[in-house]
């Protein structure tokens, strides 16, 4: 669901962020920057929302990893204080927004008052050391004592996993980068003499050029309607649908939706513009917007039951809770292998579709790869995360 709300938001944000000096002239048109850099402020902004997220994560998350969990984190140190002095800022101006806790009967828990405080108000303790009181139970002792040796971590469920896992990542990832492009592709002009760069003769239902030349607004809003189709598959149809068909089941259905998609993708192009702006005009008008969110909607329903029924498959097919990390480590590093070369590689191909008149070849290559995810997920069961046993597994 947070993906989606930002996939509402991020490209809709970018839409009127762009070309602030054409779009209001009023406001930044005598700003030389963005004469000069008009694509500049998304990124900039976009640079603000990532350094946050870098800060939060620091100042943060804590360690999970059990044989790193006893080191010193400065930035967790940091941010603890830095929320110290806020909640104290705050509490200044608003005293009644203080509180004071419950007195503990354990007298090893001792509360010092500050000297400039009320009497009726303790302060904090300032002892580094951990306070323990009675009932309050320590991490339990891990069960399993032995870990798996990384050469065995590689079985049948887990390669046809994560081949799967590399195969969606790579279309969905592709597919996300070629979408904006698509959209502000200009749009093919027939009326264009036979020798002018570009213009090639239509001969359906393959050959054919021409994307959409839609306005970065324009994009946003196109796939703004991503994310509100799938905050709505979240939330209404996802749950029951999953529950009824169980997460293999439901994913193996999601992952044939986006062959589909790719295959439909280019006729776009086709699709007929309203009359007030011919070609070379962007397209516009209701079948327009129509036939773009009947496209969307069938990636949308894919990639909504898709992502996170691969991340559960992901977690279950772990043949030993020792290697739990790991196994997620290396998913994510096959994730991000994929989304690298797969905008890379589509990208050249794209430009090469375009110069030779067949602009859906790209896309019909992506639902060749898709159509491979398909195939692969017939090998994918769901496992317990528990396949192999160690000796000492069953110690409790």
């Amino acid at each position: 669901m947070t993906f989606n709300i930002g996939v509402i938001i991020g490209p809709v944000l970018g839409g009127i962020l762009s070309d602030p000096a054409g779009s209001y002239p009023s406001l930044f048109g005598n700003v030389k920057f963005f004469q000069d850099y008009p694509y500049a402020a998304p990124n900039l902004v976009s640079a603000f929302f990532l350094f946050l997220a870098t800060m939060s994560i620091w100042m943060g998350l804590e360690e999970t990893l059990e044989t790193r969990k006893d080191r010193r984190d400065i930035g967790v140190e940091i941010g603890t204080k830095l929320r110290h002095a806020v909640k104290t800022c705050f509490s200044r101006r608003n005293p009644e927004a203080a509180y004071s806790p419950i007195a503990s009967r354990d007298p090893s828990v001792e509360v010092e008052l500050s000297p400039t405080s009320d009497s009726t108000r303790p302060s904090t303790p300032t002892t580094s050391t951990p306070l323990t009181t009675p009932g309050l139970r320590l991490p339990p002792r891990p069960r399993y004592t032995k870990r798996l040796p990384f050469r065995r971590i590689f079985t049948r469920n887990v390669s046809f996993t994560l081949l799967a896992h590399f195969l969606m990542t790579f279309h969905i990832g592709t597919f996300n980068a070629l979408w904006f492009v698509f959209l502000s592709t200009p749009v093919y002009d027939p009326s264009n003499p036979p020798t002018a760069p570009g213009a090639f003769p239509r001969r359906l239902p393959f050959f054919f050029t021409g994307g959409l030349g839609l306005h970065p607004r324009e994009v946003g809003m196109a796939m703004a309607i991503l994310g509100a189709l799938g905050i709505s598959l979240q939330i209404f149809v996802y749950p029951a649908l999953a529950a009824r068909l169980g997460t293999v089941r439901s994913w193996r259905l999601a992952l044939m939706f986006f062959p589909c998609t790719y295959f439909l993708v280019p006729y776009l192009s086709l699709v007929p513009s309203s009359a007030a702006s011919p070609p070379p005009g962007p397209k516009d008008g209701f079948t327009v917007w129509v036939a773009i969110a009947g496209v969307l909607l069938c990636h949308v329903v894919g990639r909504t039951f898709a992502l996170p029924a691969q991340t559960i498959l992901v977690n279950n097919c772990t043949p030993h809770p020792s290697v739990l990390g790991t196994v997620h480590g290396i998913g994510q590093s096959v994730s991000s292998f994929a989304r690298t070369i797969g905008p890379v590689l589509c990208g050249f191909l794209y430009g090469v579709g375009l110069a030779n008149g067949i602009v859906g070849a790209v896309f019909w290559g992506l639902s060749g790869v898709a159509v491979c995810g398909v195939l692969a997920s017939l090998w994918v069961r769901e496992g317990d995360g528990h396949e192999i046993w160690l000796e000492g597994d069953n110690e409790e």
